[in-house]
């Protein structure tokens, strides 16, 4: 398990910074993990498991899983 950080997340994703915040803060993304005081990151497993799932409901996969 690896943990990603803002920037990482961004790339594998392809989203932008705010929008990622707002998924987060609509619970429609991963929470981040508290890493410092003053950093955060993702925990690998859940974002590739965020892909997955919407990949799958592109692919109209019950569930959302593929």
């Amino acid at each position: 398990m690896n943990i990603f950080k803002i920037r990482k997340v961004l790339e594998v994703t392809g989203l932008g910074r705010s929008s990622l915040y707002s998924m987060v803060g609509a619970g429609t993304f991963p929470q981040p993990i508290k890493l410092t005081p003053r950093a955060v990151g993702w925990l690998d497993t859940e974002v590739h498991e965020w892909i997955a799932n919407q990949a799958a409901k592109r692919n109209g996969v019950k569930g959302g899983r593929l």
